[in-house]
This record gives structure tokens, C-alpha cells and sequence, in this order.
């Protein structure tokens, strides 16, 4: 079953051939732990086999999201990005304003966050990290996460508000 969702699913994440099938066997055998580990819990509401299967999935899921995200992906320099042509048709104001909006968002998460706060909130808003990933990376939950996010966007907030960025709603 890992290897067909592996396969089925590797492609898209621009894995193939044996680090494919790697992964889907490492992604069976961590299945097969989680199965023999929660075997207790098996209530009978569904057959066994469709029960077993979502620990595959889950797995292939976790394994090839944790690679993606290890794999680095090209980036222009500063100087390139400078050279592209403007095809956006943005209003120079409105390009300046969003530009020194998100200037004093940089400031404000360098300077109003904690570190953890500052390396989760960079990690999920600027790199993208999946919080599932970066939870295993953190060895910590998504709840966790959330209330490091939602704590992290409310000190954002009231920092830029009172830098005059944003205006307070209600």
C-alpha cells in the first residue's frame, strides 16, 4: 500500500526512482510501528485494512512533506530581482506603501517576537514549512504551533498598530 501511494504521489513532489522507493518502505515500516502501537485502540468501526491504511497515508503523507521542504529551492538574489520587468501595472504609491508595510512587518518581527515565536511565524508564513513538519522538526504538536502563531500575530498586530501601520479595527 506505501509504495502504490508513494508512487502515485512522488512525482508531484519531484521525488523518483530509488529515493522514492526508499522513502515508501521507510514510510511502510514506520506505518507497521504506528499500526502495532495503536492496535489497542482498533475499535471495529471500519474493516482493519481500511483502518491500517490511513497510518500508511499519514506516513507517506509526513515523509515526502518532510523532504520537500529539505529540498532548497532556487532563489534569485537581491540584484536579480531588482533586473525583472515590472509587468504587475502597480501603482508606484501603492508599490511604496506595501514596500514600507512590509519593511515594519520585518522590524516588528525581529524586534516584538520571542525566539521561538519569531522562528515559527518566519518558518510558516515566509518559508512556507507545512506546520506538520515543522512540528516534527520542533518535536511539538499543531496545537502548540497555532497558539504560537496566534499569540506571535497578536503582538504583530498591536506593534504595528501602535507604530502606525495599521489602524485598530472596533
Amino acid at each position: 500500500m506505501a509504495i502504490g501511494e508513494a508512487f502515485r504521489r512522488g512525482p508531484l513532489c519531484r521525488i523518483t526512482g530509488p529515493e522514492l522507493n526508499d522513502l515508501a518502505h521507510q514510510a511502510a515500516a514506520d506505518a507497521l510501528m504506528g499500526i502495532t502501537r495503536k492496535i489497542h485502540d482498533f475499535r471495529g468501526d471500519a474493516r482493519f485494512t481500511t483502518w491500517a491504511f490511513r497510518f500508511v497515508v499519514l506516513e507517506v503523507s509526513s515523509k515526502l512533506g518532510r523532504h520537500f521542504w529539505r529540498v532548497p529551492t532556487a532563489r534569485f538574489d537581491l540584484n536579480e530581482w531588482a533586473q525583472m520587468p515590472d509587468h504587475s501595472g502597480i501603482d508606484p504609491v501603492d508599490h511604496w506603501q506595501a514596500q514600507e508595510l512590509g519593511e515594519a512587518v520585518r522590524e516588528a518581527v525581529e524586534t516584538a517576537l520571542s525566539d521561538r515565536q519569531r522562528r515559527v511565524f518566519t518558518a510558516v508564513v515566509v518559508e512556507g514549512v507545512p506546520l506538520g513538519t515543522l512540528a516534527d522538526e520542533l518535536e511539538t504538536s499543531r496545537n502548540a504551533l497555532y497558539k504560537t502563531m496566534f499569540d506571535a500575530r497578536k503582538k504583530l498586530r498591536a506593534k504595528l498598530i501602535a507604530d502606525g501601520h495599521l489602524t485598530a479595527v472596533g
